[in-house]
């Protein structure tokens, strides 16, 4: 592959026309890749609108996902070790979006089955953390004040206003006033995610 781009580069030795032609294919090119974000368009579809993958760390030819995990992850393991999955979208369809509230509900004794740990985080469009006063970006098996219902289900909430009862704002992450991408990260996977029988609950917006 080194050889192949070499060559694309010697082609523009001497060569505006062909030269120009690059330099604008990197800039299209980063364009897509920007949209590469919203990993639906490159994932395995999972119910709810949410999707998933199961090729990390062993991408072979699949040069979109290596790309977006690339650019935006940096790192990611193979399935057996972390289950990932991305949501764009809420229940009906329509795209996140921080001035809005959503709420996230596992059902009693449906926390997502791992021996590990899990994790729900939010990252703005350009996929970052963003930046707020709780200095909180995700919530799962490591946050011991966690309000659970009286049926043992776990709601956590993304976006809007911040709650004044406490008991919901240890459930809240603050998401930005614009399109938002949350992930759910199952470390350590039990067999029933590597075999799709557990999925993400759907995003509901609520306010």
């Amino acid at each position: 592959m080194y050889g192949w781009f070499r060559s694309i580069l010697a082609a523009t030795a001497g060569n505006d026309v062909v030269a120009r032609s690059l330099r604008q294919s990197a800039v299209d090119t980063d364009t897509v890749v920007r949209e590469l974000f919203e990993f639906r368009n490159i994932g395995l579809p999972v119910a709810r609108n949410w999707t998933t993958q199961r090729n990390g760390a062993a991408f072979g030819t699949d040069y979109l996902s290596r790309t977006a995990m690339g650019k935006s992850n940096i790192f990611v393991n193979t399935a057996n070790e972390t289950a990932y999955y991305y949501q764009d979208l809420d229940d009906t369809g329509a795209r996140l979006h921080g001035s809005n509230r959503y709420s996230v509900t596992f059902p009693a004794g449906e926390l997502p089955p791992v021996q590990g740990f899990w994790s729900l985080t939010v990252y703005n469009k350009h996929h970052f953390f963003h930046p707020n006063d709780l200095d909180r970006f995700s919530l799962g098996t490591k946050n011991q004040d966690l309000t659970y219902a009286d049926d043992g289900s776990l709601t956590l909430t993304v976006g809007g206003p911040r709650p004044a009862d406490p008991k919901l704002l240890a459930n809240w992450l603050p998401a930005p006033d614009d399109k938002f991408t949350i992930f759910l990260r199952a470390y350590w996977p039990d067999q029933g995610i590597l075999d799709g029988i557990w999925e993400p609950p759907a995003v509901t917006r609520t306010q």
